[in-house]
């Protein structure tokens, strides 16, 4: 078991780590659209989106992983009626690899965020 660590993408705001390696695979924390400084970034869903995704490419690229080695994703979404923006940005990164997904409406996300999204890849 190895455990990710990158100043690329913000750190863990609680007792977890950015992610961690077993094996061949990758195991994402939660990524929130805080920025590698931890601030939160300004900008509506979609410009959050962008973030999440610029943290989770820093994490993967940290495990030895790319967003073509993703086998599922699991996106955590504040508000419904944000699922399409969402899956237009989403959409950009995971273009011709389409892993499996997940997305779920919640009550509330860390630091009231609009979306969430971890991932579980395969290390190369």
């Amino acid at each position: 078991m190895r455990v990710v660590s990158t100043k690329e993408a913000p750190a863990a705001i609680g007792p977890y780590s950015q992610g961690i390696v077993v094996n061949n695979l990758f195991y994402s924390s939660g990524q929130i659209p805080l920025t590698p400084e931890g601030s939160m970034i300004e900008g509506d869903v979609m410009e959050q989106t962008h973030q999440v995704f610029r943290n989770l490419q820093a994490v993967l690229s940290e495990a030895g992983a790319t967003f073509e080695t993703v086998v599922k994703a699991t996106v955590f979404i504040k508000d419904m009626n944000d699922f399409g923006a969402i899956n237009e940005v989403y959409g950009e990164y995971f273009s011709n690899h389409k892993p499996a997904r997940s997305c779920v409406e919640v009550a509330r996300l860390p630091k009231d965020a609009q979306v969430e999204i971890e991932v579980i890849a395969l290390v190369k």
